[in-house]
């Protein structure tokens, strides 16, 4: 019983410092990636009410693949001042029916951490419309061993780009001395 009192305290201390967790749902997956199950996907969260609470799948919004109610995901915990790994914990996937009073009440939490939103105060009601809120609640005697070595893996498919090289006389443009006037 202490250990999944520890095991449990350790999860949420863990978590709630992180601001970034590691995802790896185990549903049937919303994006199918190459063939080869989902990988884990870096998310923002908030803990609350003894759980990770993510919001995703909508425009402008984090993806949530694998992440399907009542299924399973493995969470890994990074350290914010490392940046290693702390510690990894299995989850059950609870999907929020929106405007209910658990999705009322995590959205409070969760629009305070939101970063950037386009649509300022409005995005509650976009989550509302077009995204899922969901919560990770961990399963007892969840604890998992952490992995050896590298758990390096080739990046998601995407889009974006990285910006190009700056033009070389830029620094000189930016940094040069004003002559007197």
């Amino acid at each position: 019983m202490t250990d999944t009192l520890l095991d449990r305290a350790l999860v949420e201390e863990a978590t709630k410092k992180s601001g970034l967790i590691w995802v790896k749902g185990n549903g049937v997956p919303a994006l199918h990636v190459g063939g080869h199950g989902i990988p884990a996907r870096a998310m923002w969260h908030v803990w609350h009410e003894g759980g990770a609470v993510l919001v995703g799948d909508g425009p402008g919004e984090q993806p949530l693949p694998g992440l399907v109610d009542g299924a399973e995901a493995e969470v890994t915990v990074r350290s914010k001042d490392k940046g290693g790994r702390l510690v990894v914990w299995a989850a059950t996937v609870v999907e929020l029916a929106p405007k209910s009073p658990e999705w009322e009440a995590a959205v409070a939490e969760l629009k305070g951490k939101r970063l950037n939103a386009p649509d300022g105060e409005a995005m509650v009601e976009r989550w509302a419309r077009e995204c899922r809120v969901v919560r990770l609640v961990p399963c007892a005697g969840g604890l998992r061993p952490l992995p050896e070595g590298s758990l390096a893996a080739p990046p998601v498919p995407t889009s974006a780009t990285t910006r190009e090289a700056i033009p070389a006389g830029l620094p000189r443009l930016l940094f040069r001395k004003r002559r007197g006037k």
